[in-house]
């Protein structure tokens, strides 16, 4: 199994610290509004590589985090008049639906970093014990000559490093590059109890506690997204080797690239931010993940407005090709090694959709009834691992029924011409056809009746 290991720059072999016990940790979200799409693409794309790696090994924990400490969080409490703890509960079970929609599997483990402040407090008393972080003014500030590899992830010199991080000049520090780790609290804002005053840790200290606790000192695979890497990924890679006498956070890093709508990346600034939950009254969760699978997740996603139709065309025709396969898979069902070996090549998404396209030609060329059957359940198979094709193909047309303009009148149609052919007004069951493929609706008669899909 070959994985692009950002720190390295390079695709490496994985071979897990124990078979038996992979360990992935991925940042999640900072819950103070609804999630994006491009807080989607890497809960969609570290699902994938959770069930690429159950898959191939005995034993896989996954952690993902919740953010419920964040000053974007303390901003929209005030801003909308609510507690602090409203606001995390109420975005969180909203990125919990959404991501269910998209049928991202729930994590082994997602800690809360407000779970986990006495870790925090630990820690950031290790880093000033062993001389990598000072106190001054109620701040205490990790300073970063005192760790010389400080950048090796991100690529950085230090003046990109500064802009990066969009430094705050303040007299408290040592150094301009030095970043908190504590930070004193207003009386509105969250606050604990520490050796250095009442106040609240830093963001790049959670994740370090949080990996710890539920997986070790040093994990396999740490992810997400591509902005991450600094300063983020880098303050933590500083924390825990200065913390662990100089052991590795991650042997593997994964970074997945942007989603930039209609060639912009999104900004709220520019207006193009998309919701999960506007997209899904748009189209079926499915649609969305299969979209956001089709192209290499290190590479940046382009979308517009074609792209869910899009996506919604292509399901149109792996589902047709799984027609009258029972949805009730055998766990032993047999994965085709090609969309294996695409999957396990750094998660090549857009590989294993190849291949998905050539099972289905293949299945509608059988003329065997048998060997079409083992062939759709090659399909199913091959489907569970990405995520998707796991539903019967009529709830599937069900369902993209349900986000297609004017759902209504084509099912008045379809019932006006079923009504022309019972009464053998075939010219008239012919011009009610030819006025919905002008809409672009195919009709497909069958013994349960006509069924009605959008054209591909």
């Amino acid at each position: 199994m070959l994985i692009y290991n950002s720190l390295a720059r390079r695709k490496q072999t994985f071979e897990p610290q124990d078979p038996g016990r992979v360990t992935v940790y991925v940042c999640g979200p900072t819950v103070y509004s609804y999630p994006h799409i491009g807080n989607a693409r890497p809960a969609v794309v570290f699902d994938v590589l959770y069930r690429v790696l159950r898959n191939r090994f005995e034993g896989v924990v996954y952690a993902r985090n919740i953010t419920d400490l964040d000053d974007k969080i303390n901003a929209a409490a005030a801003e909308q008049g609510l507690d602090i703890s409203f606001i995390t509960e109420r975005f969180i079970g909203a990125y919990h639906q959404d991501m269910a929609a998209l049928d991202v599997m729930p994590p082994d483990v997602e800690p809360r970093a407000t779970a986990h402040i006495d870790e925090m407090v630990t820690m950031i008393q290790s880093l000033i014990d062993l001389g990598h972080a000072y106190e001054k003014d109620g701040h205490v500030m990790f300073h970063v000559p005192s760790f010389p590899e400080y950048g090796r992830l991100s690529r950085r010199n230090r003046r990109e490093m500064l802009a990066g991080a969009r430094v705050e000049v303040a007299p408290y520090k040592r150094d301009d590059a030095d970043f908190v780790l504590w930070k004193p609290s207003t009386p509105e804002q969250p606050a604990w109890a520490s050796p250095w005053g009442r106040g609240r840790p830093g963001w790049h200290t959670e994740c370090v506690c949080m990996i710890e606790k539920h997986l070790g000192e040093t994990i396999d695979i740490h992810g997400g997204g591509h902005d991450l890497q600094f300063p983020h990924h880098e303050n933590e890679i500083a924390q825990a080797r200065c913390a662990h006498a100089g052991a590795p956070l991650a042997r593997f890093w994964m970074h997945n690239g942007f989603v930039n709508v209609n060639s912009e990346k999104m900004s709220k600034s520019i207006g193009n931010v998309l919701l999960v939950r506007d997209l899904l009254d748009e189209a079926p969760g499915e649609a969305i993940r299969f979209a956001l699978l089709s192209a290499h997740y290190r590479k940046p996603l382009e979308w517009s407005e074609e792209t869910l139709p899009r996506a919604c065309r292509v399901l149109d025709r792996l589902y047709a090709a799984l027609d009258g396969c029972p949805t009730g898979l055998p766990r032993e069902a047999e994965i085709p090694t090609a969309v294996i070996a695409a999957l396990e090549d750094d998660i090549n998404t857009p590989l294993a959709i190849s291949e998905l396209h050539d099972i289905a030609q293949r299945i509608g060329a059988e003329p065997d009834d048998e060997a079409r059957r083992a062939q759709q359940m090659q399909l199913r198979a091959a489907g569970r691992l990405l995520g998707v094709l796991q539903r019967d193909a009529a709830d599937w047309a069900a369902a993209r029924r349900g986000h297609v303009d004017g759902v209504d009148e084509i099912e008045q149609l379809i019932l006006a011409r079923d009504e022309a052919r019972q009464r053998r007004d075939f010219s008239e069951a012919d011009r009610i056809r030819d006025l919905l493929a002008a809409r672009g609706i195919v009709l497909e008669d069958g013994p349960e009746g006509t069924q009605w899909r959008k054209a591909g």
